[in-house]
């Protein structure tokens, strides 16, 4: 077997110590002795504090981040003590670390510990304890270091929490046997979301301001994990989480309550700067590796069976999209920028060394759509890879030059479920034959909303899915209207992509249908139909247990 590189996150090559002295104080305020907890945390919230529940993300082979909130009555201190412990059974009689920290306002109440020492490809349990309370239990569970048979990834995206209930989130949460829930962004909306009512799900999520100001953030982070189904999909499964633009924005998005001039450099800082820090805090994600750095392209190492690599799309490199629709109006200046010279070449390096090394797979989550869309002289989005197409003829030429296969591209933001072939050209029929795959560079799999506003009637809906079918050659399945996600079940025989479809977002506790199924095999790099859905891995770990108070039914 090849031997394995040390995890690298973002562009730093950083050794185990200085990772931990990096990130060490910024993982949560400082920790303290277990004794001086006992002596301060005698004060008793009159409700159980962990309104906001638990959560757990960026599992490594030997540790994983843990998260939750401490909601404060009025008489209780303002500085809280909060001890956790991590354990191997649910019963907590096999505890493995404990630890103890504070928070207070700094961090608007948020914890995020980041235990080291433990096993890799092993299920944990853990749980918070602050103002005299016991939080839910959650379950999480770290990365192989070796050769894994198989993994089971979950993938969701745009969770808007007006226009619809987060079914997607309750089947995640009944699933035993996934390794990991990839968040590929759009996590909450920042937006009012003025559109028609019939859309409208929740009347009563209506938010009375956009989000502007630190404090707009957090209030509408807590807002959206209230929801009960969001809670339970943290509490059963580690999240390895990317932001999108509703949560950052790189160019201008026009508030609807607070006019500004689009030239207003500061104004467009301060609200990025405000939506960062409140991610940061919410978001079971590890942190920032220096202050006020909003990188978060990171690769995650799953033995040698899978490299998942997720890129930032939207805030570091990316050049301001063009307005104009047409195919002329998107030059091939090979200058043109969509990830940046540093996060591109970050990249580039990222697949090289991982094709270097024998992984298997190559998985790129990012946010907008990299098949071509056109619609005659036009493309249909300026928020694809249409809109910078010079990146995208540099990427496929990388992977063809190179000889690197096994790639698929994880993509968020189109709210549709798509499956297509990646190709330098494909209406050229001398370059690429749709029947047999011949000229498929790699694969793109597109991931449905949780929750979002429909884009049009049923019958528009399914005129548009047929138009893009029948005239793009590359796309193997398309459909624009189910609400669900995508579960990604790996060997190293093959990778398939399965949709599944929630048959009611109106509702809460609605059935999911598998919607469609497709695979890549092992050096083939064009997709087929599938035949069979994957099973449910045998003797999965037990789930955590239900919460008993802490939710919130939003």
């Amino acid at each position: 077997m090849p031997v394995r590189r040390p995890c690298r996150l973002a562009f730093m090559s950083i050794s185990r110590r200085k990772f931990l002295y990096y990130t060490g104080p910024l993982l949560a305020l400082p920790t303290l002795p277990l004794e001086w907890s006992k002596q301060s945390d005698g004060y008793k919230n009159a409700t159980a504090p962990f309104l906001h529940g638990v959560a757990s993300g960026d599992p490594q082979d030997d540790r994983v981040v843990l998260w939750t909130r401490v909601t404060r009555d009025a008489l209780a201190p303002t500085q809280v003590i909060v001890t956790w412990s991590v354990a191997e059974d649910i019963a907590f009689q096999r505890v493995v670390v404990t630890g103890v920290t504070r928070t207070d306002a700094r961090t608007d109440f948020t914890i995020k510990v980041d235990p080291d020492g433990l096993q890799p490809d092993t299920t944990y349990y853990y749980r918070f304890h602050a103002l005299g309370h016991d939080s839910s239990i959650g379950r999480t569970k770290t990365l192989p270091t070796k050769h894994a048979e198989r993994l089971r990834i979950a993938a969701v995206s745009n969770a808007n929490l007006r226009y619809g209930y987060f079914n997607a989130y309750g089947a995640l949460a009944r699933r035993r046997d996934l390794d990991a829930v990839i968040h590929m962004g759009d996590y909450l909306d920042e937006a009012i979301n003025d559109l028609v009512d019939d859309t409208v799900v929740r009347h009563d999520q209506r938010p009375v301001e956009e989000c502007v100001t630190l404090a707009d953030f957090r209030k509408r982070h807590a807002a959206q994990n209230t929801d009960v189904d969001l809670q339970a999909a943290h509490r059963q499964n580690p999240f390895i989480c990317m932001w999108d633009d509703h949560k950052v924005i790189r160019w201008n998005r026009r508030t609807q309550q607070h006019s500004f001039d689009a030239g207003d450099r500061n104004y467009l800082e301060s609200r990025r700067a405000a939506a960062t820090q409140a991610y940061f805090e919410w978001m079971p994600i590890r942190a920032r590796l220096h202050e006020n750095s909003n990188t978060i392209y990171r690769t995650f190492r799953f033995g040698e069976l899978l490299d998942l690599i997720l890129l930032d799309t939207r805030l570091l490199g990316r050049e301001q999209k063009v307005v104009d629709r047409s195919i002329g109006a998107f030059n091939m200046d090979p200058n043109r920028q969509l990830l940046g010279e540093a996060q591109e070449r970050w990249l580039v390096e990222e697949l090289e060394d991982s094709a270097e090394h024998g992984t298997c797979w190559r998985l790129i989550a990012q946010q907008m759509m990299f098949a071509q869309l056109v619609n005659g002289a036009c493309i249909f989005s300026p928020e694809q890879w249409d809109s910078y197409p010079a990146a995208r003829v540099r990427m496929l030429d990388k992977l063809a030059n190179n000889r690197i296969g096994n790639v698929a591209m994880l993509t968020a933001n189109s709210h549709s479920s798509c499956g297509s072939d990646l190709v330098a050209d494909p209406f050229d029929s001398n370059a690429y034959n749709p029947s047999t795959g011949k000229g498929s560079l790699a694969v793109e799999f597109a991931v449905p909303a949780v929750a979002s506003p429909r884009i049009g009637n049923p019958l528009q809906v399914a005129t548009l899915a047929d138009v893009l079918r029948r005239g793009h050659p590359h796309l193997k399945f398309v459909e624009l209207s189910g609400r669900g996600y995508a579960m990604l079940d790996i060997t190293p025989a093959r990778l398939q992509c399965e949709w599944y479809h929630m048959t009611r977002t109106d509702v809460r506790g609605a059935s999911e249908r598998c919607a469609a199924m497709l695979q890549v095999n092992d050096g083939e790099n064009h997709l087929r139909i599938s035949t069979e859905a994957s099973l449910p891995r045998a003797n999965a770990p037990g789930l955590a247990p239900v919460a008993s108070s802490s939710a919130v039914d939003a």
